[in-house]
């Protein structure tokens, strides 16, 4: 890898683009589409490499399983155990901000 490449991964079900020598440049997505979408235009704009690493999907809200799914990936949630509210509804949709 060289300065600015780009490699497109999952992280825990969440998409992200790795940017090689600048941290500060990555960024993550909801989808694999959209995260290989950004990643390729990245690498364009800065004449750097684009790679993207394979995942089997989890599962989870944020996967959006194969690129050529027309279904979100969903699953079971299991209950918290850190003591902190749910902030999100068995759908997967934001609930109200306690905090204001």
């Amino acid at each position: 890898m060289s300065h600015l490449d780009v490699v497109t991964k999952d992280n825990q079900g969440q998409w992200v683009n790795e940017v090689e020598g600048a941290n500060e440049l990555s960024r993550s997505f909801s989808s694999r589409e959209e995260a290989v979408t950004a990643g390729r235009d990245f690498a364009e704009q800065h004449g750097s490499r684009h790679l993207v690493e394979d995942a089997v999907p989890r599962g989870v809200i944020t996967d959006g399983g194969a690129p050529d799914d027309g279904v979100v990936v969903t699953g079971e949630r299991s209950p918290r155990s850190d003591g902190l509210p749910e902030t999100t509804d068995e759908n997967g949709m934001p609930l109200d901000n306690p905090s204001g």
